[in-house]
């Protein structure tokens, strides 16, 4: 094994003793998995803010007074109503009259803020294609951000499903809560508030409460059958529990087919592809942190496949991956045909998944 130094060179010729610190394998844990929100908010009368210029804030007041009008305090007390700690941003759009306001300058000023969770006032299939496009622009594998999109309607279901099948996005997750007096801006903050509670990646968000939302009356709650339609079109139904509380049946995205055309359950649980998010952010980290400036030897490719399967390994761990060690002949780094400088890899990711369906059989004995 060759010693490389950073701040040493090899051409010394004075006597001494000379002594470096090096940090690039310090980390040895996996990265957390703190989640960030942004609300996509008209801007009211009274607003003391910029348009297109995310800001954080700390309260319901506090957000009408950067935002005016009532729909960025709406949200923000919504949101903090069902979870208090996540880190919430804002950012205002200049709404002309009745128009549906063009988000996408508004999606573009939070591209670089370290979002995870983006959350629109509107709800048309406008506005969520173009928060569809935007998560598709900034987490492809050329930009490689975590973002997901967050939604409600509160309409009914069958308007439900029309919109997330518009979509089909295995990054947005629309809820579902037919006649409950909140508004669906009001369902979609604390939804996203839930969802950024949990910071591990696989867990289900099954039966955790959405706090602060009103149940609407017995004859609009979404029945077994509804349910399980909401959960085959991409709908993430939520239902009235014990106590008389909101609650989430199973966080799902709007992903249902493939681009051509046949039923694709890859992405159903939001757990996937935030867990493919962790995944890929833990990977690039660790590379980041132990090859800063490598050469590209004949020894580089093991040698980054080893810190690749460490990191598997820890995440196996934590129960976010399994079955590591039988897939790791997937693990697969090699030097590029056609760059020299390059390395290319595969990374099996057996993501573990949340049960969600217990069925047994009980046999009568006399």
């Amino acid at each position: 094994m060759s010693i490389e130094f950073e701040t040493i060179p090899a051409s010394i010729r004075k006597p001494g003793v000379y002594m470096e610190f090096n940090l690039r394998l310090a980390v040895r844990n996996l990265p957390t998995n703190k989640q960030n929100v942004c609300l996509i908010v008209p801007l009211g009368e009274g607003a003391t803010v910029e348009a297109n210029v995310p800001r954080p804030f700390y309260s319901s007041p506090e957000a009408k007074d950067l935002f005016g009008g009532t729909v960025a305090e709406e949200m923000a007390e919504a949101f903090i109503r069902a979870y208090r700690y996540a880190s919430i941003s804002a950012v205002g759009v200049v709404v002309e009259g009745d128009a549906e306001p063009d988000i996408k300058a508004a999606l573009d000023a939070t591209a670089m803020g370290g979002f995870t969770i983006l959350v629109p006032a509107w709800y048309s299939q406008t506005a969520l294609t173009a928060l569809r496009t935007h998560i598709q622009t900034w987490t492809s594998s050329m930009e490689q951000q975590g973002i997901i999109g967050v939604a409600a309607n509160t309409v009914s279901l069958s308007a439900a499903t029309t919109l997330a099948t518009s979509l089909n996005s295995g990054a947005i997750s629309l809820a579902s809560l037919p006649g409950t007096e909140s508004t669906a801006r009001q369902v979609a903050a604390a939804y996203a508030a839930v969802i950024a509670s949990e910071e591990d990646p696989a867990r289900p968000l099954n039966t955790l409460e959405v706090a602060g939302i009103k149940v609407p009356p017995m004859g609009k709650r979404l029945g077994r059958a509804e349910q399980e339609t909401a959960l085959a079109n991409g709908v993430t139904p939520l239902e009235v529990g014990p106590g008389e509380v909101i609650q989430i049946v199973r966080a799902v995205t709007t992903y249902t087919k493939s681009a051509a055309g046949a039923t694709d359950v890859s992405l159903l649980d939001l757990t996937t592809i935030r867990t493919l998010y962790y995944i890929r952010m833990a990977c690039r980290d660790r590379i980041r942190l132990r090859f800063p400036r490598s050469k590209l030897s004949k020894k580089t490719p093991e040698a980054v496949r080893g810190e690749l399967l460490d990191v598997l390994l820890k995440a196996q761990e934590l129960e976010i991956v399994e079955e590591v060690e039988a897939n790791a002949a997937g693990l697969v780094v090699e030097r590029s045909a056609q760059d020299v400088s390059r390395l290319n890899c595969t990374i099996p990711v057996d993501v573990v998944n949340g049960l969600h369906v217990f069925a047994g059989r009980i046999d009568l004995l006399l």
